[in-house]
């Protein structure tokens, strides 16, 4: 029975629904227990891990009370059959599991539950579901995320608010990292998410992570305006609050090329576009250099940045660009008018050159000129 054919045969069996042949397949007592507690592959799945996956109820309840297959086995990742049910959306599954008496805050790697794994859906009903059988949406995963915190992540206005409704503390959670619930809201850009905690829930503005990152900061730096401005209008978000390196939004934008939150930043908030940053004093140019975004270089010149402003070790973006090693951007912020000149310590920006389409750029009709 141990034949590796065979055992693929019955997988497949069981992914594709096919019961009536299942069952003839094991038709007899050995094949029966065999089968009980037989984990396949690296993955440690059993059968009844592949028939909840691919929500097929006739197969569950065949293996369950037939079959006679244990409802709490676990895989390799310790998952049991509800956790696929919940992952997968297969709802009847779920349903069935539960009323088997499957335990409804089993733990599988990483410390994730079944509601967790649900939250990552927009399932209300299963969600529900879960919760009507006891399941403990304030259980955290080895990260410090709840079943709320990772509903944030997706999204789902209505599955936030029945969490609120079935918990009305739930809000109250913060990661490993210090990071909210609202940062994440505010990260993955759900703004319905965001206006609910706002109103809702009790975050202080600018709550920081252990960085030192705002739910602000988190939504202008991908490029999600609309939250940054439901933020700042209905939670008195600062936009120069500083990380705990001095970074402000405006450098953070610059960092992540949002070209249109630096605008909305600079010419909407008057955010200063030279604000420095850190103690090595680096400025949005620096950031935007060190990462070669040359749109963004091209779009902090034309908010007002200084092309020649050094940070506190005398570099210009063109050494910051030469570290990083981007041909185009040096190139750009030699076209712009930038003059190579050395730095604190001596060092032009072309001796930081190592790749060869960058050493190219020097060595073209472009010439730097030492000061």
């Amino acid at each position: 029975m141990d034949d590796e054919k065979t055992l693929k045969y019955l997988i497949k069996l069981t992914q594709d629904g096919e019961l009536c042949t299942l069952k003839k397949e094991l038709g007899g007592n050995i094949v029966a227990q065999f089968v009980n507690k037989k984990h396949f592959g690296k993955s440690g799945d059993t059968l009844l891990h592949y028939a909840a996956r691919h929500g097929h109820l006739d197969m569950v309840q065949f293996l369950v009370k037939e079959i006679g297959m244990d409802i709490e086995l676990y895989n390799a990742d310790y998952k049991r059959a509800l956790h696929e049910a919940a992952s997968m959306g297969q709802g009847e599954c779920l349903s069935y599991l539960l009323t088997e008496g499957a335990k409804v805050d089993c733990l599988k790697k990483a410390d994730w539950t079944p509601l967790m794994m649900a939250c990552t859906r927009r399932n209300l009903g299963m969600i529900q579901e879960l919760l009507s059988h006891k399941a403990d949406p304030m259980l955290k995963n080895k990260d410090g995320w709840n079943s709320f915190h990772i509903a944030c992540r997706k999204g789902d206005p209505a599955v936030i608010q029945h969490l609120l409704l079935a918990n009305p503390e739930v809000w109250r959670t913060e990661s490993k990292t210090l990071r909210t619930p609202l940062h994440t809201a505010a990260m993955h850009g759900c703004e319905e998410v965001v206006s609910i905690l706002v109103q809702r829930c009790g975050y202080v503005p600018d709550g920081r992570d252990s960085c030192g990152v705002t739910p602000f900061m988190d939504a202008v730096r991908n490029g999600h305006i609309s939250v940054a401005k439901l933020l700042l209008e209905k939670h008195q978000a600062s936009p120069t609050a500083a990380d705990i390196l001095g970074a402000q939004p405006v450098h953070h934008v610059a960092v992540t090329a949002q070209e249109e939150a630096l605008e909305f930043l600079v010419r909407d908030l008057g955010v200063d576009v030279n604000q420095t940053a850190t103690d090595m004093q680096l400025t949005s140019l620096h950031y935007a250099a060190k990462e070669g975004h040359t749109g963004t270089i091209k779009a902090l010149l034309t908010l007002g940045a200084d092309l020649h402003v050094r940070d506190k070790k005398g570099r210009t973006a063109l050494h910051m660009a030469c570290t990083g090693q981007h041909a185009e951007a040096v190139r750009t912020l030699l076209q712009l008018g930038l003059v190579d000149v050395v730095d604190a310590s001596g060092t032009t920006a072309q001796q930081l050159a190592k790749k060869t389409d960058v050493l190219r750029v020097f060595e073209c009709d472009l010439t730097s000129t030492t000061v």
